[in-house]
């Protein structure tokens, strides 16, 4: 089982004519949707507001499968994010998350939580920002000691934070203790690796570090998975209707780490390890087709296991 930490918040997406349009979000969430209508048993394990928009939360995570660990719930509002889009679809945020729901949980009753079938934790996003950092540590910490997987989207959120370097040093230090870790040509830059070739980023984040597999996300220009042993980059499909970018990056690192699963390689360190370059071009196709699909709906719509594999393999079904 996969379990997921981090933030479940509204996107308030502003629409064409001025208004702003309410749509349940959050990078985590949208990551722990999209691994669930890929057919992988999830756990999310924060808690969720008692008001009208975490009941909201509660009936689609749940009606997807996800398992909700906090059942409690959190008298604590949901949290918010203003959403604009540009020209072109792409996104920016203002965040409104003090004393909110997702973040109202220790690192022991996230820790009592853990599934006992765990292969991987999932965390990342808003979820590493310096107020929650040294609890999403211990977590890490707790998960290493089971010998499971750990999984981190950095989704850098530079606007969320008043300490912005605090914030780059621990997204490194959780870097640093993961597995897997999906990031943006956006996030590098804010880490300070902008202008870092492949091989440069390879012989930094692997130095000193347990990490396995890097993706890396190109917007337009598709994406590259790197591993200690191999390199490889796919583009994006061609002439997308895009609707929006909304949830992009969290669909395509769903994709990926639902393949991941299914082909067995969250059992152990050492299967994600032996990945050859065969599997790993399956593996970014996958992921590519299930971002795909979703920047061709608006907000984040994550696709189905079938939907991706149709999408990127027409002749498998």
């Amino acid at each position: 089982m996969i379990a997921t930490i981090g933030e479940a918040l509204v996107d308030l997406i502003e629409q064409q004519d001025g208004r702003f349009q309410a749509c349940l979000g959050g990078s985590v969430c949208n990551f722990t949707l999209g691994v669930a209508r890929q057919g992988i048993s999830t756990a999310y394990l924060n808690p969720l507001s008692k008001d009208k928009f975490g009941e909201k939360f509660s009936a689609l995570l749940s009606g997807n499968g996800v398992v909700l660990k906090a059942n409690g719930g959190s008298a604590s509002p949901t949290a918010l994010a203003v959403v604009s889009l540009d020209d072109q679809g792409s996104p920016t945020y203002a965040f409104h998350r003090q004393g909110v729901a997702d973040r109202d949980i220790s690192a022991e009753r996230l820790i009592a939580s853990l599934p006992e079938s765990l292969e991987l934790l999932h965390t990342g996003g808003l979820a590493l920002v310096p107020g929650d950092l040294e609890k999403i540590l211990t977590v890490v910490r707790e998960v290493g000691r089971r010998k499971a997987l750990v999984s981190i989207d950095a989704n850098l959120r530079p606007i969320a934070v008043t300490a912005c370097d605090a914030y780059v040093e621990g997204v490194q230090q959780a870097i640093a203790q993961a597995h897997i870790l999906k990031v943006s040509d956006e996030d590098l830059a804010i880490l300070g690796f902008g202008d870092a070739t492949p091989t440069m980023l390879a012989a930094t984040l692997f130095h000193e570090s347990t990490l396995q597999l890097i993706a890396v996300t190109h917007g337009v220009r598709g994406a590259t998975l790197l591993t200690r042993a191999y390199q490889m980059t796919l583009p994006a499909p061609n002439d997308l209707k895009v609707a929006d970018t909304v949830g992009a990056g969290d669909c395509f690192h769903a994709g990926l780490i639902s393949y991941l699963a299914r082909a067995g390689k969250l059992a152990a360190e050492a299967s994600l390890r032996q990945a050859d370059q065969d599997f790993l071009r399956c593996t970014l196709q996958h992921a590519i087709a299930a971002a795909s699909i979703n920047i061709m709906r608006s907000g984040c719509d994550p696709a189905t296991w079938e939907e991706t594999r149709q999408f990127s393999q027409p002749s498998a079904q």
